[in-house]
């Protein structure tokens, strides 16, 4: 590895950490940096100190963090599978899926005993099974790309139905989980959450030597020895694990999942998936986690805010790519 990537990938994890330390710090009341590391490892400071720590920020923090590195993830894999650079983690109707599957629960009041998180989940693990089956059967990849694209459209729409039929106070609940939340999630549901996100990036990383072969083309990849079929199940799988756990948890999050790789690409000026695939997980931990930061100093919605520094940068892809 060049040593200027060596650099860039030892700032980048001493911004993660930096940053993971400041998002503990700041909230509602400020606690000082030296109290935070005194209450995770049990120094002296006071005990109301140490539960909004260890409870509440600890889990908040680490929650921005799993969602920047699984968002950033599962949207360069995405960009790199349809040789699209405004794809995204939620382009194949994961995002569609699990709004679905939350309207249904709380717009069509049918219930559920996992509550939002497991119904997002199910919606997503039904999208997960549609492109599963349609990557199996059909070759080209733009083809699934637009079948996923109509898909998300025609679940929109019943979202849309439910909306427009449902109570104000079912409908507030609904928007309000639309707008995408990091400090939901309760340590119980990070048992689950974590390790749903470390098998989507475990599977991420074994993607990477059929993602290099990718960018080339699919015809060249098969000359190269590459079973297509195979490649495809293991892709669309991390990206339904990674993008679909975090909106079953925090809701859709949109815009890190597509600005994040290309930001990455262009710090490190590279295309190997290699370099990408990591340095993507700690840029992406990163931005996010700073997204948590403004989100809480003003009490804005997450999304409004990664909307704000997402939108630069795909107006800035999308010009670039036109000159």
């Amino acid at each position: 590895m060049h040593s200027r990537n060596v650099i860039l990938f030892m700032a980048l994890s001493v911004a993660v950490v930096t940053l993971f330390s400041v998002d503990m710090a700041v909230g509602a009341v400020n606690i000082p940096l030296t109290d935070v590391w005194r209450a995770l490892t049990g120094g002296d400071c006071p005990e109301s100190t140490v539960k909004i720590v260890r409870n509440i920020r600890f889990v908040k923090a680490l929650v921005a963090l799993l969602a920047g590195v699984a968002l950033s993830v599962s949207g360069l894999q995405m960009q790199t599978l349809f040789r699209n650079p405004l794809a995204g983690p939620y382009v194949l109707g994961i995002s569609s899926g699990a709004s679905l599957g939350v309207a249904l629960v709380v717009l069509a009041g049918l219930g559920s005993s996992l509550g939002l998180a497991g119904a997002a989940w199910i919606g997503s693990a039904v999208v997960l099974v549609l492109i599963g089956v349609a990557a199996r059967r059909i070759k080209d990849i733009m083809v699934i790309l637009i079948l996923g694209m109509m898909f998300s459209s025609g679940v929109s729409a019943i979202v849309q139905i439910l909306q427009y039929m449902s109570k104000d106070d079912a409908l507030k609940t609904f928007v309000i989980w639309t707008m995408g939340s990091l400090g939901e999630v309760t340590v119980m549901q990070l048992y689950i959450m974590v390790p749903s996100v470390l098998v989507g990036l475990a599977l991420a990383v074994l993607s990477i030597k059929p993602l290099n072969m990718l960018l080339f083309g699919e015809e060249y990849a098969v000359t190269m020895g590459l079973n297509i079929k195979q490649s495809r199940s293991v892709i669309f799988l991390s990206a339904t694990l990674l993008a679909g756990t975090v909106t079953a948890f925090c809701g859709p999050i949109g815009f890190i999942g597509v600005a994040m790789p290309h930001v990455t690409r262009m710090i490190f000026d590279n295309s190997d998936h290699r370099v990408l695939v990591p340095a993507t997980m700690l840029s992406g931990a990163s931005v996010m986690i700073v997204c948590d930061i403004i989100s809480k100093m003003f009490t804005l919605p997450v999304n409004a805010i990664t909307a704000l520094l997402g939108v630069p940068v795909v107006v800035w892809i999308v010009l670039r790519n036109r000159v």
